[in-house]
């Protein structure tokens, strides 16, 4: 790790590493000082990584609950999926942060219950909430996108509706919508910089408190967005590995 750090400084910074503009020096992996600002900030990725899988893992399932209303063939059950669909897509994730960290509190002190909220929690909660919407979507385009005949073929061999969706439609309409579900987690990973204003010590936070101590935002926040963008490398190349096992990019 150290030596292509090293190796990617040398190559993007030489140039600019005499001209007293720049600071390069406070994230030099070959200086001492410059390593422990390295660790500092990479030490923030563990959080980011933990926020953003357990938010797109409760995303997904809230997701597939908020889309099976929407496949229902009575107005007043779809209707459940379409408010909650607009209501949420309408509500930037900031104001939601605010809210669930500083309001849901207050409305469990009101019923008599004692559940503390803390970012980290905050954090997902809000990630898993908003981006359930757009998943909720997602599979609904997915599901609808199966052949009506394999639902009532589904039926004529006795499978129920839960059967039939457990195991003819969902396994082929996950093949479909694995793409799109990996771009909202590539979504999840970014938007989970806004926890750093709640106080959550991820990548961002690290980033805004070295700066501060440093005065070099230029240099810091270059390297918390080539974190951003090694994460973002690594989830596609996993994607990409996945979408082949499952046979998502198959052509003909």
């Amino acid at each position: 790790m150290r030596l292509l750090l090293s190796l990617a400084a040398l190559a993007l910074l030489s140039g600019c590493s005499s001209s007293t503009t720049w600071g390069w020096y406070v994230i030099n992996p070959w200086t001492p000082s410059g390593w422990v600002n390295i660790k500092f900030l990479i030490g923030g990725m563990g959080a980011t990584i933990l926020i953003s899988v357990i938010a797109a893992v409760l995303s997904i399932v809230l997701g597939l609950l908020v889309a099976l209303p929407g496949l229902s063939s009575r107005w007043y059950v779809r209707l459940i999926n379409r408010v909650y669909v607009e209501f949420v897509r309408a509500i930037p994730l900031l104001p939601m942060l605010f809210w669930v960290f500083y309001g849901l509190p207050i409305i469990f002190r009101s019923m008599g219950l004692d559940i503390p909220i803390d970012p980290f929690w905050g954090a997902i909660i809000t990630l898993a909430i908003s981006d359930s919407a757009f998943t909720a979507e997602i599979y609904r385009a997915g599901i609808q996108s199966i052949a009506r005949g394999q639902t009532e073929a589904a039926q004529t061999i006795g499978l129920n509706y839960l059967q039939t969706m457990r195991y003819v439609i969902l396994p082929q309409a996950i093949r479909r919508i694995l793409p799109p579900l990996a771009n909202q987690f590539i979504y999840i990973v970014k938007m989970s910089a806004f926890a750093s204003v709640i106080g959550m010590q991820e990548l961002t936070r690290r980033a805004n408190e070295l700066v501060v101590t440093e005065y070099r935002p230029l240099e810091i926040y270059t390297l918390l967005i080539l974190e951003y963008l090694v994460l973002v490398l690594v989830i596609s190349a996993g994607v990409r590995w996945l979408e082949r096992r499952m046979g998502s990019d198959e052509r003909g």
